[in-house]
């Protein structure tokens, strides 16, 4: 059911939902990714069965079949809850496992279960809601077809070379240096389902090539699994189409092409190096964020508490960061939270421009999790954990470094109040620091880099944020590019872009039993009760809920509820039905409201970027079906967004400032005063007897000092293992 509304709250039915800490301990191994021995034996047993076949994924054939990805495969919530609420055993774990099936008559994609982990012995087909097949061309692309791809561009630069040659100032794409050309390709590839068909863009190879456009795109059919039958099909060169690349040449060799030469002089423009007059003390460091007496949270693996919360995680290589089992005070707040898709619609001049809608699952957006800097992406105090993937490889690789968690101050009080005598003087003044625990990850899904992070608050409230930053997609300028976006440099065009996340949030507090009511507010006009002659208008709660009997309520008689609160304001990207637009239905909802159905459990999947006309996962199916949501187990899909006009100042980089977007899920009413009063970093000031301050205190008064003495140190490898 589509909720659109100013003020969405969950209304929750009661539940004996007390349990043990250790029952939350107990079940978080249920949440966490597959370990490098659970991947391993998943990839062996798989390999062992004679009738399927499966062959190296780093093999340059594409007729092959060969396994794409391994991730776990998440138990029947029900199942779960059984250890959660109750201590009972852990269902089995299980990987999920997408295969590649090239070498047949056939090409197909299938998934399987695989399990029971760590020692698999069974395996069975997984199918999507529907049965929707899932066609051959929807694959992710691999490192083998980039291979052929970069094949055929060198034959192209061959072809090509004097015109790329004179045109950069040197550059080429074949047998090249330090003055080397590079590529971008655009999803998705192709205009209609079984397609296969790219853009591919040419750039100069320098740091930052993302904004190094030549101004010649290339569009290939690589759809046939024998590479030396890939051909290219039309040839855009400074805002003209060719039919071939031998067009192209010829018209340059006539002379008959417009005049065009890239300046060469400034390619440190999209480089990080420190220009410009700088106004700050380069001699000392800047703030830093201290823990004087160590940490304050706790963390045994996937499971971490602090502060009356905990709960579970796992980066989910296909879309991203989850967090399951949310408990304040031992009270599930959550079953799920979890990152489900993140797309960037672009428009433009070039057919490069106009085709790229990037949606990033596609790419294994969980999966571009690499390694994170201490004191810049996360503080030097924060736990650093590795992760490890399996995509598109023969063994599980090790990102370092990949996920961080870490108390901060806000630098903002929680709450603070300041009581005057109105004599020169004050009653009393009261505080509480804002310290939150952050969980922290980021994904680089090739020029952008998205910054994900849940912040978890003393007072009951999660922030769900993901600030963008990185490069912008920059194609080649042209007069009509103006309309699309900004001249940020000598022939770079910055195209205009949305950006839209989505997110799925399971809430169960005090139960399963759900229910939803929105708040609105309108105006009322009445008589004005001490003076008749007058009237009163003033704003009154409008409520729309469903009429059931909800008992859960607090202590001063309200129904008990969560409030999901929005930071941003996400917009369409397409119209309704438009094609693509299929691929991403759950972009038509601010939020949406359905019942949990274990057969619903993502939003989009891998195989949208390259299908998002007849997608494997449609998110509108979920809602078609119109089902009752009184007292029924719910999930919250939220949508949320921003436009993106790139201007001058995103060069060299997109900053993060103005760029975060996300929501609030925020207790009203939930509990009979502020949790945080548990704080005992509060600080009370009265005047004492004689005037003087007296300072109450729960904490010492005294912060000291203490600062990592490890040097910075970086690697930025991730490895098989």
């Amino acid at each position: 059911m589509k909720v659109l509304c100013l003020l969405p709250l969950l209304l929750l039915a009661p539940c004996d939902c007390s349990r043990a800490r250790d029952w939350a301990h107990h079940g978080a191994p249920m949440f966490a990714d597959l370990s490098v021995r659970e991947l391993k034996a998943v990839h062996s047993y798989l390999h062992d069965i004679p009738e399927l076949g499966l062959s190296s994924a780093q093999s340059p054939i594409l007729k092959k079949n060969s396994i794409l990805l391994m991730e776990l495969h998440l138990p029947k919530k029900h199942e779960a809850l059984r250890a959660l609420d109750r201590g009972h055993a852990r269902p089995p774990r299980e990987a999920r496992v997408v295969v590649q099936f090239g070498n047949q008559t056939k090409p197909n994609i299938t998934e399987y279960i695989v399990g029971p982990l760590p020692s698999p012995n069974s395996h069975q087909v997984k199918t999507f809601k529907g049965n929707r097949p899932v066609r051959f061309e929807s694959r992710p692309i691999t490192s083998a077809e980039y291979g052929h791809i970069d094949h055929l561009l060198a034959q192209i630069g061959t072809k090509a070379h004097k015109l790329l040659y004179e045109l950069t100032g040197g550059f080429s794409y074949a047998n090249c240096s330090d003055r080397c050309l590079t590529f971008s390709d655009i999803a998705p590839r192709g205009l209609e389902p079984g397609e296969r068909r790219s853009w591919i863009m040419l750039q100069k190879f320098v740091e930052g090539y993302f904004i190094h456009p030549i101004g010649l795109e290339v569009l290939i059919n690589h759809q046939d699994l024998d590479p030396d039958k890939w051909t290219v099909e039309k040839v855009w060169f400074n805002g003209v189409f060719y039919n071939s690349v031998e067009e192209l040449v010829e018209s340059y060799e006539l002379g008959v092409l417009e005049e065009l030469t890239l300046p060469d002089e400034d390619d440190i423009y999209s480089t990080y190096i420190p220009r410009g007059q700088s106004n700050t003390p380069t001699d000392i460091h800047g703030a830093k964020l201290v823990e004087p007496q160590g940490h304050r949270y706790y963390i045994d693996k996937n499971f971490v508490e602090y502060a009356g919360w905990s709960f579970s995680y796992r980066v989910r290589s296909s879309a991203g960061l989850q967090v399951f089992d949310l408990c304040f005070n031992g009270e599930r707040i959550a079953y799920e939270i979890s990152l489900q898709e993140a797309i960037a619609f672009y428009a433009g001049d070039t057919p490069a421009a106009m085709q790229t809608k990037y949606i990033d699952a596609g790419w294994a957006m969980g999966a571009s999790s690499f390694e994170l800097a201490p004191g810049i992406d996360c503080p030097e105090i924060a736990t650093f954990v590795d992760l490890y993937h399996f995509f598109d490889t023969d063994k599980p690789v090790r990102f370092k470094n990949a996920l961080c968690v870490f108390e901060m101050t806000t630098g903002m009080p929680l709450r603070r109040h300041f009581n005057s005598n109105f004599s020169g003087g004050y009653n009393f003044y009261a505080g509480l620091e804002n310290t939150v625990l952050v969980l922290r990850t980021t994904s680089t899904v090739y020029n952008y880099d998205y910054i994900w992070d849940f912040l978890f608050y003393q007072n009951g409230v999660v922030e769900v944020r993901c600030s963008a930053t990185g490069y912008i997609h920059a194609t080649f300028f042209t007069p009509n590019g103006l309309n699309y976006g900004s001249k940020v440099f000598h022939y770079v065009l910055g195209n205009l872009h949305t950006h839209l996340i989505h997110f799925k949030v399971d809430l169960d507090i005090a139960g399963r039993e759900n229910s939803f009511e929105t708040i609105d507010l309108k105006y009322v006009n009445f008589t004005n009760p001490w003076s008749p002659k007058h009237f009163v208008v003033q704003s009154k709660l409008q409520r729309t809920e469903h009429k059931t009997e909800r008992s859960a309520k607090n202590k001063w008689g309200h129904h008990k509820g969560y409030r999901i609160q929005y930071n941003s304001h996400a917009h369409t990207v397409l119209p309704r039905g438009w094609r693509e637009e299929n691929g991403i239905s759950w972009a038509r909802y601010p939020l949406a409201v359905t019942r949990h159905r274990d057969s619903e459990s993502s939003s989009s999947s891998i195989y949208t970027q390259n299908d998002p006309w007849e997608p494997a996962v449609s998110f509108e199916d979920y809602i078609r079906n119109n089902e009752d949501i009184v007292n029924q187990d719910l999930v919250a899909w939220v949508t949320v967004g921003f436009l993106h006009i790139p201007h001058s100042e995103d060069i060299p980089n997109t900053a993060t400032p103005g760029n975060s977007v996300g929501f609030f899920l925020r207790p009203f009413n939930f509990f009979n005063e502020d949790p945080s009063l548990s704080s005992r970093s509060t600080v009370i000031v009265r005047p004492g007897p004689d005037g003087s301050p007296k300072v109450h205190r729960w904490t010492p008064s005294v912060v000291g000092h203490c600062v990592s003495n490890k040097p910075f140190s970086y690697n930025g490898s991730y490895l098989g293992v």
